[in-house]
């Protein structure tokens, strides 16, 4: 029961539109399918520490993020403007064959990305740490043996199928994108990573 559970919360966690979906499908559209499906597998797989640790921390300590919360958002708004001012700029220097450029393989990137973005997101911390809350209230999850483990990994695989799913629509439909079109998209992400950047800086205030 416990394993369904932890695959629909991965599942549904995963596809609300946010900063890493939308560097996701940037991955994906300015470079290639694996750079899309390498950002999906590091999101899982940091899915994966982020419950366990909420887990762990639900059985055995207590976990205070309040005094780093602005410090940490200050370092998320910083890296959603930078990322997002890369896609506009990138989008001014695509040309026709700009689809050419996505060649080599750089697997750094899309794992840094997916690793800064997740680091510096407190909303992504409190978000399993109610997860753990939720499963462990309703004795979903026990701190038992090897069941923790089993829970985050079965939603670690919920959110990785749906990243699976995304990257492979955006990788199949790609091509029939115009260039034009490709660099309105570009920027229109760009604008949205900024739009998020700028709001969680606003949340430092409030």
């Amino acid at each position: 029961m416990f394993v369904l559970f932890g695959l629909l919360i991965g599942f549904a966690a995963a596809i609300p539109l946010g900063p890493v979906n939308v560097f996701v499908i940037s991955q994906t559209l300015k470079r290639d399918y694996s750079h899309g499906l390498l950002a999906g597998i590091m999101t899982s797989v940091m899915d994966f520490v982020y419950c366990l640790i909420a887990l762990v921390g639900f059985f055995h300590v207590s976990i205070n993020l309040e005094p780093y919360l602005p410090v940490m958002k200050g370092f998320a708004t910083v890296l959603l403007v930078i990322i997002g001012c890369r896609l506009i700029k990138q989008s001014k220097k695509m040309e026709n064959s700009a689809v050419q450029e996505k060649q080599v393989i750089k697997p750094t990137r899309p794992i840094f990305g997916v690793f800064a973005l997740y680091i510096s997101n407190p909303t992504l911390y409190a978000f399993w740490i109610a997860v753990a809350g939720t499963a462990t209230a309703h004795h979903l999850v026990t701190n038992r043996g090897w069941i923790p483990i089993v829970f985050a990994i079965s939603c670690s695989l919920g959110s990785l199928l749906w990243y699976l799913i995304l990257v492979r629509y955006v990788s199949k439909h790609q091509h029939r994108i115009r260039v034009s079109a490709f660099k309105k998209l570009l920027v229109v992400m760009g604008i949205a990573l900024i739009c998020f950047g700028l709001y969680t800086c606003a949340t430092i205030f409030l």
